[in-house]
C-alpha cells in the first residue's frame, strides 16, 4: 500500500515536473515565433517604406520630366506663333505701304485727270468759237466764189461731185487691181499649204527616214529565194503587202520601201517570218501576210485599249479603237500620233477640271480627235471631217463629234470642251521638243526675250519662264524706285511687241525687292 502511494506520488511529481517543463518550453517557443514574426514584420515595413520612397521619387522625376517637356513645347509653340505674327505684321506693313503708294498714285492721277478735263473744256470753248468763225468765213468764201465764177453754189457742187466721182472710179479701179493681185498671191500660197499638208499627211516631211524599213538576212543566198523563179515570189509579196522590196547590193539586208507605215510593218514582220520558216512561195506568202495583218490589227487594238485604260476612258467601239491603234504607226513632223492623242487627252482633261466643265467629255474627245488621220489616204476629205464622220457612225456623243470636226477650225465649236480640245492639240504640237525644228526657234525666242529686258537701264536680271509666256525682271533697288516700276514694265512690253514675234501674250513682271532681316531671341 505504501509502495503504491509512493509510486503514485512519484508519477504525480513526474507529471508536474513535465508539465512545468513543457509549459516553459512552449512559452520559449512562442516567444521565439513572436520575435521572428516581429522581425519579419519590421523588415516588411522597412521594405514598404523603401518602395514608397522609390515610387515617390520616380513619380517626382516623371512629373518633372513631363513639366519640362510641356514647358519646352509651350516655348516652341510660342516661338512659332511669334514668328507667324512677325511675318503677318511684315506682310501687313508691306500691304499698307503698297496701299499708300496706290492711294498716292490714284490721287496724282485724279489731279491729272481734273487738269486734263479743264484743258478739254477750254479747248471745247475755243473749238466752238473757231467753228463759228469758220462758218462765217466759209459763207463769205461761198459768196466770193459765186461772184468770181459766175456759178451758183448748186452748180459748183455738181461739178465737184462729178470730179469726185471720176477720182473715186480711178481709186476703185486701182484697189480692184490690187485686191485681184493679192487674191492671186494668197491663192497660190494657200494652194501650196494645202499641197504641203496633204503630202505631210500621207508621207511625212523626211521621206528617207520614215518610208524605209530594213530587214537583216543571214546570207546573200536568201535574196535569190525571196526573188523566186522569174521573180514570182517578189511579185507576189509586193502584190500582197502593197510595198516595194529593194533587193540590191546592200550586204546582209533587204529594204522595204513604202509610204504607208502600217503596210511597211506588215511586210517587215511577214518577211521575217518567211525567212525564219524557209518556205517561200506565192501561196505561202499570201497566207503569212494575211495572218500577220490580222495579228497586227489585234495588236493595235490592244495597244489602243491599253492607252484608253490608262486614261480612264471606256465604252469605245472596237472599230474606233482600231483607228486609234493605227495612229501608232503615223507621225506628224516626227511626233507620234498615238502619243500625241494621249498627251492631248491629258491636257484637255486638266484644263477642263481647272475651269469646271466636263473633264471626261474633254478627255474622250481629245483622245479621238485625230482618228481621221487613219483614213485620210483612203478616203476623200480632211482628217477632222473624216474623224467626225467615223465618230458619228459608231455612236459617239455629239460633243465628241463637234470637237473632232472643229479642232482645226473647219467648223465652229459648239461647246467649251471643243475649244479646249483645239487648244490642247495646239499646245501638244507647239511645246518645245514635241516636233522637229521647233526647239531651236523656241530657245532663240527665249534668249531674245531676256535680251530685250536686259537692255534696259537698272535691270539686274531677267528670266523667261512659263515656256516664254512670262518674263520676270529683277531691277536694282538703288537705281529704280517704286514709282518707276510701272513705267519700265510698260516700256519693256512695248519693245517686246515691236521686236518679237510670238503666239498669244507675254506677261511682264517687274520685281523690286526690299529685304529686311531681323532675329527674334
Amino acid at each position: 500500500m505504501l509502495t503504491g502511494i509512493i509510486i503514485f506520488l512519484g508519477v504525480g511529481l513526474a507529471l508536474g515536473v513535465g508539465i512545468v517543463l513543457g509549459r516553459s518550453l512552449a512559452e520559449k517557443k512562442v516567444d521565439g515565433i513572436v520575435a521572428e514574426r516581429k522581425r519579419i514584420a519590421s523588415e516588411i515595413e522597412e521594405e514598404a517604406i523603401r518602395r514608397k520612397e522609390s515610387i515617390v521619387r520616380n513619380a517626382e522625376l516623371e512629373a518633372r520630366e513631363i513639366a519640362f517637356k510641356a514647358k519646352v513645347q509651350f516655348e516652341e509653340e510660342a516661338n512659332q506663333r511669334r514668328q507667324v505674327d512677325l511675318a503677318r505684321d511684315q506682310a501687313l506693313k508691306l500691304r499698307e505701304s503698297s496701299m499708300e503708294d496706290l492711294q498716292k498714285s490714284l490721287e496724282a492721277l485724279k489731279l491729272k485727270l481734273e487738269k486734263d478735263l479743264e484743258g478739254l473744256k477750254l479747248r471745247d470753248r475755243l473749238l466752238v468759237a473757231k467753228e463759228s468763225a469758220l462758218e462765217e468765213m466759209i459763207s463769205l468764201e461761198h459768196r466770193k466764189l459765186e461772184e468770181i465764177s459766175g456759178l451758183s453754189l448748186e452748180e459748183s457742187r455738181e461739178r465737184l461731185l462729178r470730179e469726185a466721182e471720176d477720182l473715186i472710179r480711178m481709186d476703185v479701179s486701182r484697189s480692184a487691181q490690187k485686191f485681184e493681185r493679192e487674191a492671186k498671191e494668197n491663192a497660190q500660197r494657200k494652194s501650196r499649204e494645202i499641197m504641203t499638208h496633204a503630202i505631210q499627211r500621207y508621207a511625212n516631211d523626211h521621206v528617207a527616214e520614215v518610208s524605209v524599213s530594213v530587214v537583216p538576212i543571214a546570207s546573200e543566198d536568201v535574196k535569190g529565194r525571196i526573188i523566186g523563179r522569174e521573180g514570182r515570189n517578189i511579185r507576189a509579196f509586193q502584190l500582197a503587202t502593197g510595198v516595194d522590196l529593194i533587193i540590191d547590193d546592200t550586204p546582209d539586208a533587204i529594204i522595204i520601201s513604202g509610204f504607208d507605215p502600217l503596210r511597211r510593218e506588215v511586210a517587215k514582220i511577214a518577211l521575217e517570218r518567211l525567212l525564219l520558216d524557209g518556205r517561200v512561195h506565192p501561196s505561202r506568202i499570201e497566207e503569212v501576210v494575211e495572218k500577220v495583218r490580222k495579228e497586227l490589227d489585234q495588236t493595235l487594238k490592244e495597244e489602243a485599249e491599253r492607252v484608253a485604260f490608262s486614261l480612264g476612258i471606256s465604252d469605245i467601239h472596237p472599230e474606233i479603237l482600231k483607228l486609234v491603234g493605227k495612229l501608232k504607226f503615223r507621225t506628224s513632223y516626227g511626233q507620234n500620233n498615238l502619243l500625241h492623242a494621249q498627251e492631248v487627252a491629258n491636257l484637255a482633261a486638266m484644263m477642263a477640271a481647272e475651269i469646271g466643265i466636263d473633264a471626261k467629255l474633254a478627255k474622250r474627245a481629245a483622245f479621238l480627235h485625230d482618228i481621221g488621220k487613219s483614213l485620210t489616204h483612203e478616203n476623200e476629205g480632211t482628217h477632222p471631217q473624216l474623224g467626225a464622220e467615223a465618230a458619228r457612225k459608231y455612236g459617239e456623243p455629239e460633243g465628241v463629234i463637234n470637237a473632232i470636226a472643229s479642232h482645226h477650225g473647219d467648223v465652229e465649236p459648239s461647246c467649251l470642251e471643243s475649244v479646249l480640245v483645239a487648244a490642247a492639240d495646239a499646245i501638244s504640237a507647239a511645246r518645245p521638243g514635241a516636233r522637229r525644228e521647233s526647239m531651236d526657234a523656241y530657245l532663240k525666242r527665249l534668249e531674245k526675250l531676256e535680251d530685250i529686258a536686259n537692255s534696259f537701264k537698272g535691270v539686274e536680271k531677267a528670266y523667261a519662264i512659263q515656256a516664254g509666256r512670262e518674263i520676270r525682271i529683277i531691277v536694282k533697288q538703288d537705281e529704280i524706285n517704286d514709282e518707276d516700276l510701272s513705267t519700265i514694265s510698260r516700256e519693256i512690253a512695248k519693245k517686246i511687241e515691236s521686236e518679237l514675234t510670238y503666239p498669244g501674250q507675254i506677261r511682264v513682271t517687274v520685281i523690286r525687292e526690299s529685304r529686311i532681316v531681323e532675329y527674334a531671341r
